[in-house]
């Protein structure tokens, strides 16, 4: 199957984003928190993209914002995808107790919003990167539990995954063996989704002050910083605000692919 246009354009800069915040500190041409200009200076040969409140480049607080906000982003929806994915899978091949528990406790946490259940745990909480990695991931788990659930009951009941339960196959041999290689390919497009959706929440997170404090930065925590420098014409906000939409577009680009090519793929041996 020919790869489209589109997804041309989305695995590129994807992968210019990636490569970026791989390698921030040498791409990065001034200091991250270092006041090297004027206060609000407009794009020159000097500064790409101007100065923000306190003369700091933008360009460079770009970059490293790109690292901080991916790494995040990255990290948490791995580790929604690893809780999600294995309780999803649990409850759908043991059901009973397990499956009504689980299934429970999801629906009880997606009922309150996870916007305003990590502001009140992270009001509490001390914020550095490791506690905010587990309130998203744990809070972003409960979608990836729904739909891994969904895939995995429909799985459970195919030919070959009888016969493991005959062949008296473990547990752990039928989610880790059976049902997640059958899984895999609309969790995979989930996951491109769920990351946009985490790095739109750790930037509204930092916007809200609760997310990357000083003097670490991401793209939300620098609309922040800028925001009043729109008052007086200043785009210094919109810059990264416009990041955060062009990576959003390009990973949404790849995996509207990934969903569209496993869809076709279905569809070819159903056929």
């Amino acid at each position: 199957m020919k790869m489209p246009l589109s997804a041309v354009i989305g695995l590129f800069m994807t992968g210019a984003f990636l490569f970026i915040a791989l390698f921030a500190q040498w791409i990065a041409p001034y200091p991250i928190d270092s006041a090297v200009g004027k206060v609000w200076e407009g794009p020159s040969a000097q500064f790409w993209l101007g100065t923000d409140t306190i003369g700091r480049d933008i360009l460079s607080r770009l970059i490293y914002g790109a690292q901080v906000t991916i790494f995040v982003a990255l990290v948490s929806s791995l580790l929604s995808f690893g809780m999600g994915a294995f309780f999803g899978f649990l409850a759908a091949t043991r059901g009973g107790w397990i499956d009504t528990g689980l299934s429970r406790l999801v629906d009880l946490m997606m009922a309150v919003p996870s916007l305003i259940v990590a502001l009140v745990v992270l009001s509490v909480l001390p914020l550095n990167l490791i506690v905010l990695i587990l309130v998203m991931g744990v809070l972003d788990s409960t979608r990836v539990f729904r739909l891994s659930r969904a895939v995995a009951v429909d799985i459970t009941v195919m030919d070959y995954v009888e016969a493991a339960r005959l062949r008296g196959e473990r547990q752990s041999w039928i989610i880790f063996r059976e049902i997640l290689p059958n899984a895999l390919s609309p969790l995979v497009a989930e996951f491109g989704l769920r990351f946009i959706f985490a790095v739109l929440f750790i930037s509204t997170l930092s916007f809200l002050g609760l997310g990357i404090q000083p003097p670490e930065t991401d793209w939300g925590g620098m609309v922040r910083e800028n925001k009043d420098g729109l008052i007086y014409g200043k785009a210094a906000a919109l810059m990264p605000a416009a990041a955060i939409a062009v990576l959003a577009i390009s990973v949404n680009l790849v995996a509207d692919w990934v969903l569209s090519r496993t869809s076709s793929l279905k569809g070819g041996r159903g056929g």
